[in-house]
């Protein structure tokens, strides 16, 4: 049974950069297509950025264009999410996510989870 586990999760303030790391056990991320989403309090799940396992294509929403960055290292079977211009409206749970075989331009993935983890903007 393969699992993903999310670390690097902090408390930060607003304008800084956090990276989250979310290492793969159990399978090879390489064929696999990575999401990740975020949950604020209160808010529905978002899907934020996604990363195809064929083309390696990437994919963000429009609310963390050109501060967010996914990407991934097939060689330690880890994806990161770089995040960078934080803003307080960032401030949610963090979950990794993935799905074999995927391209994002289909579907998100969502057949893995990740636990979660907590990313916090505050001055």
């Amino acid at each position: 049974q393969g699992q993903l586990v999310e670390s690097g999760g902090d408390l930060v303030q607003p304008g800084g950069s956090l990276k989250l790391s979310c290492a793969a056990f159990g399978f090879p991320l390489d064929h696999h297509a990575i999401g990740w989403f975020r949950q604020a309090p209160g808010q529905e799940l978002e899907g934020i950025a996604c990363i195809s396992n064929s083309d390696g294509s990437r994919y963000v929403t429009d609310s963390v264009k050109g501060r967010f960055i996914i990407s991934r290292d097939n060689a330690k079977n880890t994806a990161y999410l770089q995040m960078n211009s934080l803003k307080p409206e960032d401030t949610a749970v963090y979950y990794c996510t993935a799905e074999a075989e995927l391209s994002c331009l289909i579907r998100w993935p969502v057949d893995y989870w990740g636990q979660g983890i907590q990313v916090t903007v505050s001055s």
